[in-house]
């Protein structure tokens, strides 16, 4: 087990400040911000003074009904290998749906989304953290979500599915204790009881991170101070095993170095607190009492024995694709009714829903500004209500870029959002952007019907 101690997540917006930070022992980066053969010059001085650097992936979806991509598993290796990384993590999450196994479009979330804790959603998760572990050069640490909404039918708590994935698998866990605030608030689940049903022995690091509730619902904004009710969660943890590693995360709106560093001294303090209210460190049983005695036994009774016929592989290879078809149907009904503006699924609450939907709709917004600046700066105050308009019913359909891309076509064409000089900048910007020449006939088609258009105006 790696001892990793306090750590925060590197940042450019914050990577001087985090450079002169006293005490910061390790780092986190978003794997697929980087490129490896060219590094920031400010992670590669602190890998040269011994500052340790896993790379945190965003994008695989273990959780989803598809197998993990080849491509973006072979991309996340190359960047542990070039940080020199002792682990790799990814999230426990599916960030897209549809496609082949639904036959219909495929949807991207542009965002973390939970996973149904049922039996079905399991097996696929297993076989999905399997390939991925065979796939990357070091281990690999799986992290628990935030979430709004709440699946129906759910069989088994967090703590129990966790459990078992790990079980099963061996893989790592990576808990983010504000995470489980932010399902205490949302989805009423008891963060002591999640704790207390986990395999603790086999958490690799803790995240912590700030969040804002609006209208009863808990947004993990990772934007706002840590709260105290987080750090109590990481106490009750630290009482109960000794975390190899801390991290504070954050992301957005960013405070001085100053701040950033009482709430690295506020992490250690309420780590220590932990430490001094617990015994003798806990033998790797896993969770404890009668949930621990079902988790175990429903392990025990699930663990797949090896075919012992051509024909019995075959079977269960066809049960095994059957189970990824039934999860991506449920996975893309709820993706579509939160992007595309399909009827919601049966059981799922309407409220949270829309709120989750309007979350995600105003996180494209503001990403989409961030990698098209010019965007804003053309519309002015009527960027943000018309992106939110355009997001209701049109999915991201190839990546924040291009849904910048989609976005300037949608508002020239919708005519009304653009006038006289904004019209033709944002015209402009759209022609020199959009698309490359293997793509020509279709952007020749697309430019002549916008021009078309244009003209008739």
């Amino acid at each position: 087990m790696v001892r990793l101690g306090t750590g925060i997540g590197w940042r450019p917006e914050i990577a001087d400040a985090v450079e002169r930070m006293p005490g910061v022992d390790w780092v986190e980066v978003v794997a697929e911000n980087l490129c490896p053969g060219h590094l920031p010059e400010s992670l590669v001085r602190l890998r040269e003074r011994g500052v340790t650097v896993v790379p945190h992936g965003v994008s695989l979806g273990l959780g989803g009904a598809e197998r993990p991509d080849e491509g973006r598993l072979a991309a996340l290796a190359e960047r542990a290998e070039a940080l020199g990384a002792p682990l790799v993590t990814e999230h426990i999450a599916f960030v897209r749906a549809g496609g082949p196994l639904t036959a219909s479009a495929r949807l991207e979330a542009g965002h973390l989304l939970p996973v149904p804790r049922t039996r079905d959603a399991l097996d696929v998760l297993c076989e999905n953290v399997r390939i991925a572990q065979r796939a990357l050069p070091v281990p690999l640490a799986v992290e628990n979500v935030a979430a709004l909404i709440s699946w129906p039918g759910e069989e088994m708590t967090e703590g129990q599915f966790l459990y078992e994935l790990v079980e099963r698998t061996g893989v790592r866990l990576l808990i983010d204790v504000a995470n489980l605030h932010t399902n205490h608030v949302n989805r009423g689940e008891d963060p002591a009881k999640a704790l207390a049903e986990l395999p603790v022995e086999a958490i690799a690091y803790v995240h912590v991170a700030g969040g804002v509730e609006k209208d009863g619902v808990w947004h993990d904004s990772h934007a706002h101070p840590v709260p105290r009710p987080v750090l109590d969660i990481l106490t009750d943890l630290a009482s109960r095993v000794t975390p190899p590693g801390v991290l504070l995360e954050r992301d957005e709106d960013f405070p001085g170095a100053g701040e950033l560093e009482r709430e690295l001294t506020a992490i250690r303090e309420a780590v220590r607190a932990g430490t001094r209210t617990r015994g003798p460190e806990p033998v790797a049983e896993g969770p404890r009492g009668t949930a621990a005695e079902a988790v175990r036994g429903a392990a025990a009774g699930q663990a797949p024995e090896a075919p012992g016929t051509v024909g019995e592989a075959e079977e269960a290879e066809e049960a095994g694709e059957r189970v990824r078809e039934r999860v991506a149907l449920a996975q893309t009904a709820l993706l579509s009714a939160l992007v595309a503006g399909t009827p919601v699924p049966e059981g799922f609450d309407r409220t949270r829903l829309g709120i989750q939907a309007r979350a995600l709709a105003a996180k494209r917004a503001g990403v989409v500004a961030k990698v098209a600046p010019e965007l804003p700066a053309v519309l002015g105050t009527a960027y943000r209500p018309a992106f939110l308009s355009y997001a209701q019913t049109r999915p991201m359909r190839g990546g924040y870029r291009q849904d910048a891309l989609d976005f300037a076509e949608w508002a020239l064409l919708s005519g009304g959002l653009a006038e006289g000089r904004a019209e033709r900048e944002l015209r402009e910007w759209w022609l020199d952007r959009s698309g490359p020449a293997p793509r020509r006939r279709s952007r020749v088609a697309r430019v002549a019907r916008m021009g078309r258009v244009l003209m008739r105006r």
